[in-house]
């Protein structure tokens, strides 16, 4: 399966991470003041790109990694960078690729990144920098201090956002059993959920970048999202026509709009599907699909007849014992389930608005 760039570059990173032999061994290169070429991967198309050389086939080691930087030429390893290769190696990449690059080594390693798709790691002795070329991307490597210090500043406006979609989904649940909810609530409590799971992505690829230093980092950032309960595709297949609007298609709208652009609440509601409304601040009422999915107690296929069955929240919530029975896979006891789960979140919701 083709992967993204993206998904490339983050595989590489998980190879490069600290506490990886790798990682070791370019430390020492940098430390040693030396610069060097390293190919992490070899094909068909690698081998083609190398000329002269030395063919050595030797278990990788970070100590050997940096004696051999010390040659001019590149090394290049095996995909799982746990043998070393050819060492010495003179790389010769089609110069008509184009490249920004000035230097030699960096010319040569985003050359050969983008010729053959493999990636490929360039240490700069002047500039003291790790640089990794992957398929059309370059990405330098920073020590974890400096990461650590951005990581966690983006950690604590993770947790400022993260108490603001609590505020705003609660409002929301009060809003929907009191049957007021506009499509401002909407696209409001869409606009949360969209920006908390941006800087949840970009405190994970800390975490996949600093590696065995962002163990604590991890732990923090999977206490912060491990409860956020229903997502931003239960809210739009809540308030959506399921005949005209693909749930999927619409999270990845969502997604797709740019960071301008997500402070825009009619943009937000117009590519989820809201756009035939007059404004934001018409009403628009809910299935129920959100609340119902908060009972745990009930599956998911279950939860979704039970939605279909009464065709919205209102009708839902005034259900009896006997009209939720009536629906298939409900029985009395999970028909009492229901009515119960409904009404504890009907006045939790109600008393964190009016507290």
């Amino acid at each position: 399966m083709l992967r993204s760039p993206e998904e490339a570059l983050k595989a590489t990173l998980a190879r490069v991470a600290p506490g990886t032999p790798l990682r070791d061994g370019l430390e020492r290169i940098l430390r040693g003041r030396t610069g060097a070429l390293i190919v992490l991967g070899s094909d068909k198309t690698i081998d083609s790109l190398c000329s002269g050389g030395f063919e050595i086939g030797i278990d990788f080691a970070p100590t050997r990694l940096r004696e051999l930087a010390k040659m001019d030429g590149a090394i290049v390893c095996d995909k799982d960078v746990t043998r070393i290769l050819r060492a010495a190696v003179q790389l010769v990449p089609d110069p008509s690729i184009e490249t920004q690059e000035s230097g030699t080594r960096h010319r040569t390693a985003e050359r050969v990144a983008i010729q053959s798709g493999v990636p490929v790691v360039s240490v700069s002795q002047s500039m003291q920098i790790i640089a990794l070329y992957v398929d059309g991307l370059r990405y330098v490597l920073e020590g974890s201090e400096k990461v650590l210090a951005r990581a966690n500043q983006a950690l604590a406006t993770l947790e400022r956002y993260r108490a603001r979609l609590d505020q705003v989904t609660s409002s929301l649940s009060a809003l929907e059993i009191e049957a007021m909810v506009t499509v401002r609530d909407v696209a409001v409590t869409l606009q949360r959920h969209e920006m908390v799971r941006r800087i949840s992505e970009e405190i994970a690829q800390y975490v996949l970048e600093l590696g065995v230093d962002g163990r604590l980092l991890s732990l923090q950032l999977d206490e912060l999202t491990a409860t956020r309960g229903s997502g931003a595709d239960m809210v739009i297949r809540d308030y959506t026509d399921p005949e005209t609007t693909d749930v999927a298609q619409a999270v990845a709208a969502l997604q797709d709009i740019d960071q301008a652009g997500l402070i825009n609440l009619n943009l937000i509601a117009g590519v989820v599907g809201l756009s035939t409304l007059d404004s934001l601040e018409s009403i628009i009422q809910p299935r129920g699909y959100r609340l119902v999915s908060e009972l745990k107690a009930v599956p998911g296929a279950v939860a979704g007849r039970l939605v279909d069955h009464f065709g919205g929240l209102q009708n839902l919530m005034a259900a009896t014992i006997d009209d939720l029975m009536a629906v298939d896979g409900i029985g009395e006891l999970r028909a009492r389930t229901v009515r119960e789960g409904l009404s504890r979140i009907a006045e939790a919701s109600l008393l964190d608005r009016f507290l």
